[in-house]
């Protein structure tokens, strides 16, 4: 037992003893029973009393609204049909003239868009103004203007607040199922995070967890606090996984989403696609010339896609961001509260600047970095509202690898499950902005064994390299033909030795009895990609061919 402890505990019970017995000053028993007099009376930001955190005295909820849709599912096995039709129901609230917020999912995929008051049974048809997948949320407009003026020209808007403070209570209002009439349930504010929005599966932004009942159909709600909107309720945990956890979209996503659309368009957030990781080992530290302060964060990557593309580099330590000093756990604080450094990214718009401190080979330099969105991520995201993209040629079907098509079609293919995961980390969009697979066969004599070679990444057909769906289209129906094999059609696909083989002839015959017998009513959807937006960072065909003639310093040993 260390001695200088034993003899320090004995003091303090000596002088507690003492103390109580009555036979030392009170001023020096204070001090040794006081050992930081500051916190002796600690100050607290206390909160407004509960009755007032959950008024909602001067809420009109006839501007609280139930939002029915009717949606039609693209269907990504069989793209040429129109999919499977569907229903649902969440709620939205107003938030302007003619103007409703809601949850993008609550609206995805909608044909058909109703509105419902509280007090009126009559459903007003209404279309989506705007619509952001990366943050769940849409903004709403009755069609007919007469409409609006005559049932809602008199209800008071919501008015948007700020963030609740954590162990405050907070109302959500909505209509969840088990009926259809309005609901208000209360909670308390549990935590302030950083988490994925499950509508897009994988974009990440600030969320606010309640324990207030967060149910299918309160989607899009508003959650209230002292008569003002602190957030909108979107998604939560199944019983099975998680009790009494909500998550709602806190005030700084929404005004975030409000203020990217004024101009009538929304263009998405911007992201630094930066990956780092935490210093927090001592000799590493020593390593990179840091004190041991707790300060930094090391780079392990800047995608070239990204905004710091050219600007930040492997090893470069990341000190702070915009005046924030970056802790070496990626934190930062922002108005109190601590939160991930990447929340001052979250409140910028493509174009605007972030300006970093950055420690770079033993030395601080500035880095000011513009800041644009980062497209190819997009592949691994929930889609909507879209037609799936597709070419069917003598039963073959190709299709764009993203989420929905692997997801769809259950591929776990190696070669296709490395492309999809690895699509933008190993920057394979410069030689494939978009990667194909041969998703299904439709039987027929023309087509026979060929089961092999389904969900396998295509590499070329009749000669020409597959870098686009656009290039699968160009290789069947504009005649092409690899030399040499003018009377085949060749696919080859990425690590299969043998090529996929079909008589020309036949497959030109057999391609109109396949769509008789399959009733396919077109055989192809094609759109530009995104991803081509990337310009001189995207390689054209004429690139990738004389790479592949130049020959190498293996080669030119030989």
């Amino acid at each position: 037992m260390n001695k200088n402890r034993s003899l320090t505990r004995w003091k303090v019970q000596v002088v507690t003893l003492l103390a109580v017995c009555g036979l030392l000053a009170p001023e020096l028993a204070m001090t040794q029973q006081v050992a930081n007099p500051a916190l002796s009376n600690p100050k607290v930001d206390m909160p407004p009393p509960e009755s007032v955190q959950a008024d909602i005295s001067e809420i009109d909820l006839d501007a609280i609204v139930r939002v029915e849709v009717d949606t039609k599912q693209p269907n990504y096995r069989v793209p040429w049909n129109v999919g499977g039709m569907g229903s649902g129901n969440g709620t939205g609230f107003l938030i302007g003239k003619n103007r409703f917020l809601t949850n993008a999912h609550v609206v995805s995929n909608g044909r058909l868009i109703y509105i419902k008051k509280v007090s009126d049974p009559r459903p007003y048809k209404a279309r989506v103004v705007n619509i952001a997948h990366d943050c769940d949320l849409a903004l709403l407009e009755l069609e007919s203007e007469s409409d609006y003026e005559n049932s809602f020209e008199d209800v008071e808007p919501l008015y948007i607040g700020g963030i609740p403070k954590l162990n405050t209570t907070v109302i959500a209002v909505g209509y969840p199922i088990g009926g259809e009439r309005i609901s208000v349930t209360r909670g308390v504010v549990s935590r302030v995070d950083f988490r994925s929005y499950s509508h897009s599966g994988v974009d990440n932004h600030l969320t606010i967890q309640v324990d207030a009942a967060i149910n299918p159909g309160n989607s899009g709600g508003p959650v209230l606090q002292s008569n003002q909107v602190v957030g909108v309720a979107f998604q939560g945990y199944s019983g099975s996984v998680a009790q009494n956890t909500g998550y709602m979209i806190p005030v700084p996503v929404v005004e975030r989403f409000l203020k990217d659309v004024e101009d009538g368009t929304y263009d998405y957030y911007v992201d630094i696609a930066t990956s780092t990781i935490g210093i927090l080992n001592p000799a590493q530290r020593q390593a990179f010339g840091l004190p041991n302060n707790g300060i930094g964060v090391m780079v392990c990557e800047a995608d070239a896609a990204g905004s710091a593309g050219d600007k930040l580099k492997t090893k470069d330590v990341l000190l702070s961001i915009d005046g924030h000093t970056i802790f070496s756990d990626g934190f930062i604080e922002i108005e109190g509260e601590r939160v991930d450094m990447n929340e001052v990214i979250e409140r910028k718009f493509a174009g605007d600047t972030v300006n970093l401190e950055v420690w770079r080979d033993k030395e601080q330099i500035d880095v000011e970095i513009e800041l644009k969105r980062f497209i190819p991520y997009t592949i691994q995201a929930n889609q909507y509202d879209k037609q799936p993209q597709f070419v069917l040629f003598a039963g073959l079907q190709f299709q764009p690898v993203d989420r929905s098509v692997m997801t769809s079609h259950g591929i776990k293919d190696f070669q296709a499950r490395y492309h999809y995961t690895y699509f933008s980390s190993d920057e394979i969009y410069r030689e494939k902005p978009q990667v194909i697979i041969l998703t299904a066969v439709l039987p027929d004599s023309v087509n026979t064994h060929l089961q092999p070679y389904v969900h396998k990444v295509v590499e070329s057909i009749n000669g020409k390299k597959i870098r686009l769906l656009q290039d699968v289209y160009d290789a069947f129906y504009k005649q092409q033909a690899e030399p040499g094999k003018e009377d085949f059609h060749v696919i080859r696909c990425v690590g299969e030795g043998r090529p996929l083989v079909l008589k020309r002839d036949e497959a030109d015959v057999a391609h109109d009895r396949i769509k008789a017998k399959y009733n396919v009513g077109f055989t192809s959807h094609l759109e530009e990609p995104e991803i081509l937006q990337l310009g001189d960072l995207i390689k054209t065909e004429d690139d990738s061919e004389e790479e592949a003639e130049t020959p190498t310093a293996a080669a030119i040993s030989e």
